[in-house]
């Protein structure tokens, strides 16, 4: 997996009991998720087709700062489906621990929101998870 963003977890983005509200969270992730499929077709022309299940596992509080990573599991003719988790980094023990995880899928489109195909030549990078 590979880094994809990181974030700093502030005030503002604070729910009740002191933690990360958890809409942020998916909105970090949805955002990180969307530009690493975006790199990795090619185009600015990504949107979110569908989220998988996302279970939160730890806490994250203000100064935390999280770090989501990110890989591709599988590439169709016009989406691809990314698998994403979310650590929180511990800077005095270099730790990361896993705050959640998710699997999300982004199609490409053309300026009018219609699909249109990745490139042959990414789609043959990444045969190997083509129709899986």
């Amino acid at each position: 997996m590979e880094l994809v963003s990181s974030q700093i977890c502030k005030t503002g983005d604070i729910g009740i009991y002191d933690n990360l509200f958890g809409g942020k969270l998916l909105a970090w992730l949805d955002e990180a998720g969307g530009t690493f499929a975006a790199s990795i077709c090619c185009t600015p022309y990504m949107i979110t087709l569908k989220m998988d299940e996302v279970v939160f596992k730890k806490p994250v509080k203000v100064n935390d700062h999280i770090r989501i990573y990110g890989e591709v599991k599988r590439m169709g003719t016009s989406s691809l489906t990314t698998y994403l988790e979310a650590r929180r980094f511990n800077f005095s023990s270099h730790m990361e621990e896993l705050v959640c995880s998710t699997t999300i899928t982004f199609v490409r489109i053309d300026e009018y929101g219609q699909a249109v195909a990745i490139s042959e030549e990414i789609r043959q990078k990444y045969e190997h998870l083509t129709n899986k």
